[in-house]
């Protein structure tokens, strides 16, 4: 239990590090110092260029990776991705609406409601299997679901939500 405390303490601290002083209700995320590989924009309160939340790699990282092992209809066998989970996305973004609409490099876009990111731990992928992923291969952002973790995931419904090559996320 101390060592989840321990983990939830860092986590808490790393964030408060990447906000710029002031005001809580009114705090900026810095800009990213590499290239954004994530825009977050719509009805968020946090933001850090024109009223959208951009984010770099290493951004993305400091709110926390986490891993989750599933099967999935595009890869043989069992996978192994490491990402953050979207809930703690949005919340750092203090994210309002019931949805979100995800848009992929290629202007391929699929909307996901706001509570399955709670109601199944989903997860924005940066690594499968401890290689980040190239644009070639779904990367550098892949929404994953926890599939193996009900039969429901397993369907159309769901895949369709999963979204590779993520660059924006729109939230309403």
């Amino acid at each position: 239990m101390s060592s989840v405390r321990g983990t939830l303490a860092l986590t808490v601290l790393l964030i408060l590090l990447t906000i710029s002083p002031g005001h809580v209700q009114d705090h900026k995320l810095l800009p990213p110092t590499e290239t954004p590989i994530l825009t977050i924009e719509g009805n968020i309160r946090t933001t850090n260029a024109d009223g959208v939340a951009q984010f770099d790699r290493d951004m993305l990282e400091r709110l926390g990776m986490t891993t989750l092992t599933t099967t999935t209809p595009w890869f043989t066998g069992p996978v192994e991705f490491e990402g953050v989970l979207l809930e703690q996305i949005m919340a750092f973004v203090g994210a309002q609406g019931t949805e979100v609409v995800a848009v992929a490099l290629n202007d391929y876009r699929t909307t996901i409601p706001l509570k399955d990111f709670n109601e199944f731990d989903v997860i924005l992928a940066l690594k499968r299997d401890k290689k980040y992923m190239p644009v070639s291969d779904k990367g550098p952002l892949f929404v994953v679901y926890p599939y193996d973790s009900s039969p429901e995931l397993h369907t159309q419904k769901y895949y369709a939500r999963s979204i590779w090559q993520l660059t924006r996320l729109i939230v309403r």
